[in-house]
């Protein structure tokens, strides 16, 4: 499913972490955690290795010294122009042969789903 981010040498870990940051940078590892449902050590990890690659930085929190939050770099950016086509490609390729009014309504339940759990 992930092959084509491979070319890009970036994990669904990662993309998970990287689409996030696309929506909203500037938050902490802790938020990052609670939107990709992964706990603090693991985002930490990712997070780690993101900075290695070059694509995220770590910037102390304004107003919390203890705190770190998480920007993207030029090159963290460029990747989006990259990734996003591809995850639309997969997505269209996923949903080949269903009517579009099915998959509204599945995105519609799965939001349910996931706001009832939260």
């Amino acid at each position: 499913m992930f092959q084509r981010f491979k070319e890009n040498n970036v994990t669904p870990e990662q993309w998970a972490v990287l689409n996030c940051l696309w929506e909203q940078e500037g938050i902490t590892p802790k938020e990052l955690s609670d939107l990709t449902f992964k706990d603090k050590p693991n985002t930490n990890r990712i997070l780690e290795k993101l900075i290695i690659k070059g694509l995220v930085v770590r910037k102390s929190h304004p107003e919390d010294k203890r705190a770190f939050q998480i920007f993207l770099t030029d090159s963290g950016w460029a990747l989006r122009e990259q990734l996003i086509p591809k995850a639309k490609e997969l997505l269209d390729k996923a949903t080949t042969g269903i009517e579009e009014h099915k998959v509204t309504e599945l995105k519609n339940m799965l939001n349910q789903i996931y706001d009832n759990i939260k």
